[in-house]
């Protein structure tokens, strides 16, 4: 090989003789079709699993579920009781889904049959098919310990980032400290369609009247009255002296029957009370009765009915669709 004459020409040579070695061993990786070929060269980027992927937080906007409407919200100090609904997605991931709370971000799950309490990441936005609070994923039944139908305790709140980074990565993050069985009693008497303490109308028993005191009647001197033919006034005959005479109390006027008043009947079957106007009213339409507000609660009642036993007959109904505190009452 005659190299050429010029000094550039000898410094492309060199340059193409470093290359030379490199080159055969490209073309080695290629031939051989093993784990050194061009395509595995382009590595995918690996996920991240660091602060940056809780970030942009989404909101959205308002939409339906089943009749219900919801209005997503960044609320901070969300704490709230319901009901379980199962998620397909997430698999082994703990995490969920929920209806207004941003995504993602980071709740307590406390199971209110056992306490336990779980950290749960949530990235959806549902149940899609219920108006259940919350639904988990596989991973996230499982470390809680409950199914479908678990009444749970539902709170924000913000986890140090190592516990963010292990939900991030798809792993569980350590179980939170068991909830006192004490508060859960408590939470439990929160869950919607749970009456609180039954707000009873029946009328209080009229208080005796008071006995009328004796009244005694002084002895009546009767007047000088004309003589008759003997000379000797006629006197009246005279009451007892000091007898005393006690005042007669009238006979109270009968009240009219309950049973015929406006023709409302008698008889009102109370099934529960509760806290707010929209659980009452979500009892009242599963059990046709209607809702009216009593101070701070608002009742919910089938009726009214002629009859003691057609009020039975609705209490039974009314008690086999949970309401176990429901009684009938006068209808006043």
């Amino acid at each position: 090989m005659r190299l050429p004459a010029d000094g550039r020409s000898a410094r492309s040579v060199k340059l193409v003789a470093a290359l030379i070695p490199a080159l055969a061993l490209g073309a080695c990786g290629v031939v051989g079709g093993g784990s050194g070929s061009v395509e595995s060269l382009a590595a995918a980027p690996a996920p991240s699993y660091g602060p940056q992927a809780d970030y942009p937080v989404l909101v959205g906007e308002p939409y339906t579920v089943v009749g219900t409407a919801y209005t997503p919200e960044d609320v901070l100090n969300y704490d709230q009781v319901g009901f379980l609904a199962a998620d397909s997605a997430g698999g082994n991931a703990v995490s969920g889904s929920h209806h207004t709370l941003p995504l993602p971000s980071y709740v307590e799950v406390t199971s209110l049959e056992t306490g336990r309490t779980i950290l749960v990441r949530l990235e959806r936005r549902g149940p899609m098919n219920s108006n259940e609070l919350l639904a988990l994923s596989p991973g996230a039944l499982a470390q809680l310990e409950a199914g479908p139908g678990t009444p749970v305790r539902v709170r924000r709140v913000n986890p140090p980032e190592d516990q963010r980074t292990l939900l991030r990565a798809g792993g569980p993050a350590e179980p939170r400290m068991d909830t006192p069985m004490s508060l859960v009693e408590i939470l439990k008497r929160k869950l919607p369609g749970q009456a609180v303490a039954p707000v009873l109308t029946a009328a209080a028993a009229p208080a005796p009247s008071p006995r009328p005191a004796p009244v005694t009647v002084a002895t009546l001197t009767p007047a000088p009255q004309p003589a008759r033919g003997n000379g000797v006034p006629a006197l009246p005959p005279l009451e007892p002296r000091g007898a005393p005479v006690v005042a007669a109390r009238a006979a109270p006027a009968l009240l009219p029957s309950r049973q015929t008043v406006a023709g409302r009947g008698a008889f009102v079957v109370q099934a529960a009370a509760f806290s707010t106007a929209d659980r009452a009213r979500r009892a009242a339409s599963v059990l046709e009765g209607e809702v009216t507000q009593a101070g701070q609660y608002f009742r919910v009642r089938t009726g009214p009915f002629a009859t003691r036993g057609e009020a039975e007959a609705s209490l039974a109904k009314v008690r086999a669709a949970g309401y176990s505190d429901a009684r009938i009452l006068t209808n006043g």
